[in-house]
């Protein structure tokens, strides 16, 4: 039986056991899934030791998503621009890195939310590693304008000199925002882990517009409580990302691509 993981510290937490059990029930995979707890300073010994005890592949959560892409022999085109990876892929020699965040972000919108982004203007919240991860795919959606805000400047001025080739990112602080209106806004911070949202300056959401968040649980609460104030007809939170780029890697490593609006649905009831 071919074995699989989600590595992190911690972990336990993690749904990805659960979810891609119920991905291998339904594909009829032969496959077993684990969560494994693995220190920052083990990172590098263990990976070599769980290749050469046969793992197949794994998913990776914080606090490895960096520190994984510089172990691996190979990264797609997609993680180099994330600058992480999320999904590992066995190779004869090593590990392979790859990133299905992004691709499972716009495949939520699409399948899960009825949220579309083509000729709108959208607004990312936050430019560190889950903005970056987000911003290829999202400029593929052909948004009318992008806008990546930070606190500070210099962040969003060095990702959008960066995606350059992928497309256009206006580059923003939050304090200038004041006076604009945006038909999508995505929140790629991680404030609602620690309870609180990003200061931000008076209304920011056109009339219908749509806000989705990154996170989910409680980390999602304080994110709907602003844009619940700011009037929005659409409320996300990130756990059909997370279903959906679960997806991709699976797909990565099995080649068959699961269905996901069950598994969502048995997540949502629990």
């Amino acid at each position: 039986m071919d074995r699989y993981a989600v590595i992190g510290s911690p972990v336990s937490h993690s749904k990805s056991p659960f979810i891609h059990g119920r991905f291998a029930e339904a594909t009829g995979q032969s496959m077993s899934y684990e969560a494994l707890e693995i220190a920052p300073e083990a990172l590098a010994e263990r990976l070599a030791q769980l290749h050469a005890e046969g793992y197949r592949g794994f998913n990776v959560t914080l606090p490895h998503k960096l520190a994984v892409a510089r172990l691996c022999g190979q990264v797609s085109e997609r993680a180099q621009l994330a600058g992480a990876v999320n999904t590992l892929l066995r190779t004869e020699g090593g590990w392979q890195g790859d990133n299905s965040d992004g691709e499972g972000f716009v495949t939520d919108l699409r399948r899960n939310c009825g949220i579309g982004l083509a000729g709108k203007r959208v607004l990312v919240i936050g430019a560190g590693g889950a903005a970056r991860g987000i911003l290829q795919p999202l400029l593929g959606e052909k948004p009318a304008e992008l806008v990546l805000s930070s606190r500070n400047p210099w962040k969003p001025e060095e990702i959008a000199e960066q995606f350059k080739p992928q497309g256009r990112i206006t580059p923003r602080t939050h304090a200038s925002l004041k006076g604009d209106l945006y038909d999508v806004i995505v929140n790629a911070t991680s404030t609602g882990h620690q309870g609180f949202m990003p200061k931000l300056p008076g209304p920011l959401l056109a009339p219908g517009g749509a806000c989705y968040d990154l996170s989910y649980g409680k980390a999602h609460e304080p994110f709907a409580a602003w844009a619940r104030a700011q009037g929005a007809a659409r409320i996300a939170d990130g756990l059909g990302m997370l279903v959906e780029q679960a997806a991709v890697s699976f797909a990565l490593w099995r080649g068959v691509r699961p269905e996901t609006a069950t598994v969502l649905a048995e997540l949502r009831a629990a």
